[in-house]
């Protein structure tokens, strides 16, 4: 009896070791015995991606990226080739594929590559020879033949695509933790598990600092509409499925809370008060790839101002290198960084309709005595910059006063 199709991806800890993978396997089974055809998507194993960068490191600091595609995709290659293994031992039909074998056709962009178009048709014979299919994440191709990656946490785009472009009836996304929290269960033992959240609160918590999930592809997901569960592989609970929109109580204001420790502060003191400036700062950060998040500008009266943004921790140091440089040309003061700075976030679609969420977040923090250095709002969050020795406390007093742990 068929069923229907459902995309699965498993990301690196579920397939950590002989018998994770194993037990992966048995799970596949169960639901092919139950009549599904099923795509399954799988990360390389455990920390092999993180082993073979240093693996480059040793090598070359400064490696092409287009040789750290070539190595890193081997990774995903390995897992399915086993995976596959696994599930014949079970009696049952499966095969495996590289992204490239399955036609994801990419843009060129080396390590952090975007998908253009998806030719599934091996795909589809596979399953219409009733196999098992089992496709490398995090990897793709380019029209020259090119490997390229889909950068961190690319297996989740993958399975989001494949999912799409399948029309599959489900994607689920299997991890090591049940589902999306309130806040991070580490951090706060009270944190519950969300039974359902939008697609624009996951993308939001994603970008904000939720590990659980690349934010492109929650992006590719609420864009062609597929919903997804995300759930534990060591588990048969259901998850947190992500939809377009969440059944909700009313007075449900905030749905989670990210923390993010990341990311860099840098100041430029002293910058001259004339039109013009801020861009040609921003421009030469731009276009050097540095990514900035948050921007405070202070005026003052004195014709000059201090000029404040956040970076990520990874790009701080060449950022601050360039900041340097146009602190110098634009005649501004000294540029400071500082490192020991968190970004806590609340995030919920009922901020909409709620007003004095912020003012509550505000006095929570104020009554703590933990200072706010920058703030930044959007539709469904607020972000504040803190110093990192309050992070933990942070999250856990916002995660009490909006009610979340109840």
């Amino acid at each position: 009896m068929h069923k229907g199709l459902i995309v699965q991806k498993f990301g690196g800890s579920s397939v950590a070791n002989v018998e994770r993978i194993q037990k992966v396997a048995r799970r596949i089974a169960g639901y092919r015995k139950k009549g599904y055809d099923l795509v399954v998507i799988v990360s390389a194993l455990g920390d092999t991606t993180d082993e073979l960068i240093e693996l480059a490191d040793k090598i070359n600091p400064h490696p092409s990226e287009r040789e750290m595609d070539m190595l890193l995709s081997t990774g995903e290659q390995i897992s399915v080739a086993l995976l596959a293994m696994a599930i014949h031992k079970l009696g049952l039909e499966a095969i495996s594929f590289t992204g490239a074998q399955v036609g994801i056709i990419t843009d060129s962009s080396h390590t952090r590559a975007r998908i253009i178009k998806i030719n599934a048709d091996k795909i589809k014979e596979a399953l219409s020879q009733g196999r098992i299919v089992i496709v490398a994440g995090f990897q793709g191709v380019t029209l020259n033949q090119d490997i390229t990656t889909l950068g961190r946490g690319g297996s989740d785009l993958t399975a989001v695509a494949l999912a799409s472009e399948l029309k599959a009836d489900e994607c689920e996304i299997y991890t090591d933790v049940e589902g999306i929290y309130t806040t991070d269960p580490r951090i706060e033992p009270r944190a519950k598990k969300i039974g359902s959240i939008t697609f624009d609160e996951m993308l939001e918590m994603a970008s904000l600092g939720t590990q659980v999930m690349q934010a492109r592809s929650i992006e590719v997901a609420k864009k062609f509409n597929v919903p997804l569960h995300v759930r534990s592989s060591f588990s048969d609970n259901p998850g947190t499925m992500i939809v377009k929109e969440a059944e909700r109580m009313e007075d449900v204001m905030v749905s989670g809370i990210t923390l993010n420790k990341q990311e860099a502060k840098i100041t430029i003191c002293n910058v001259p008060d004339r039109p013009g400036v801020a861009a040609k700062i921003f421009k030469k950060l731009s276009n050097q790839g540095i990514n900035v998040d948050m921007i405070v500008q202070n005026v003052s009266h004195t014709r000059s101002t201090d000029i404040s943004f956040t970076v990520s921790k990874a790009q701080a140091h060449k950022a601050m290198k360039i900041t340097r440089r146009v602190a110098a040309n634009i005649k501004a003061g000294e540029a400071l960084l500082d490192e020991d700075i968190a970004r806590v976030s609340i995030v919920g679609v009922g901020m909409k309709s709620h007003p004095g969420v912020a003012a509550k977040m505000f006095e929570v923090l104020a009554h703590n005595k933990i200072n706010i250095e920058m703030i930044s709002t959007s539709d469904i969050s607020i972000s504040c910059i803190i110093q990192k020795k309050f992070a933990e406390k942070a999250v856990r007093t916002l995660h009490a006063k909006f009610g979340l742990g109840k």
